[in-house]
């Protein structure tokens, strides 16, 4: 027997009117702020595509430069949706975009610390410095898929009307393995940076430790704006597509929004082409 009154039958009605208004954030995105976020990533990009060039540094374009127009792509589209904020369109590929852009970002890090391992000395390293960087990429395409396949297939049950839990717990799979490869990560940063302070060279190496510590001060300052991000988008998608965190813009522009512009403008003040003068020079003889 139906317990539904015409109350209840007027209530749904009024929630699902109000949905609709609202659009699938269930807020609408500030419009200054995406343009902040636009201009930003925007300035940032073509920085890094110059800084790119500069020294040489090819790999940087399908990581760093690749990550920077996700997030040009994702903020222009929340810019879009706070126009015509029911739009499905806009909502997906931002979904997508914002989600996806860390990863490639992240393998630039990872590229990074195989680097320094080089410069400061092997022997402190648990493993070699080829393996870190095969091991830790392996890890961020692995992730890169299965969050691509999660959004996709988010967008494919949005565009259906369908709920779009499933997903969302895909995406939420490739996200958390993300989260424990940056653990892993810091990990093996920190104990070769603990086990080569504790034990300093005889032999001077080709890069100083007064220099390469900024270098160093600028993979913590953005694995620790990844990793925060990481931990918001984990808590985020756990909560599922109506929860309160993915319902809250604020959390949105603070943890994933000004978590990445302060990653993608440390890695421009601490670039690796002011430490690795010759590192152009050395991938093309196939050393090091």
């Amino acid at each position: 027997m139906s317990t539904s009154t015409p109350f209840h039958n007027v209530l749904s009605w009024v929630l699902i009117v109000i949905s609709e208004l609202i659009g699938p954030y269930n807020y609408v995105p500030t419009e200054w702020i995406c343009i902040t976020f636009v201009t930003l990533f925007a300035i940032n990009t073509v920085l890094h595509l110059f800084q790119s060039w500069k020294f040489r540094m090819w790999w940087l374009i399908p990581t760093v430069v690749v990550a920077g127009i996700l997030e040009i792509i994702g903020w222009s589209t929340r810019l879009w949706s706070s126009i015509s904020p029911t739009l499905l369109t806009p909502f997906e590929i931002q979904l997508v975009a914002t989600i996806l852009a860390p990863t490639p970002f992240l393998a630039a890090n990872f590229v990074i610390l195989g680097k320094i391992i080089i410069q400061l000395g092997p022997q402190y390293s648990r493993l070699s410095p080829k393996f870190y960087t095969l091991v830790f990429c392996a890890f961020d395409v692995v992730c890169l898929i299965i969050q691509a396949v999660g959004g996709a297939y988010a967008t494919n049950e949005f565009n259906q009307h369908q709920n779009p839990d499933k997903g969302g717990n895909i995406t939420l799979v490739g996200v958390t393995i993300q989260s424990c490869a940056m653990v892993l990560y810091i990990l093996c940063a920190g104990e070769f940076l603990l086990r080569f302070l504790n034990d300093m060279p005889i032999r001077k190496t080709s890069t100083p430790w007064n220099r390469v510590r900024w270098l160093v001060l600028g993979l913590v300052i953005q694995t620790t704006c990844l990793f925060i991000r990481s931990v918001y988008r984990t808590i985020e998608l756990s909560n599922g597509w109506n929860g309160p965190i993915i319902s809250n813009e604020v959390y949105f522009n603070v943890f994933d929004g000004a978590m990445m512009t302060i990653a993608f403008f440390a890695f421009n003040a601490f670039h690796p082409g002011f430490f690795f003068k010759n590192d152009h020079r050395v991938s093309s003889n196939g050393e090091a």
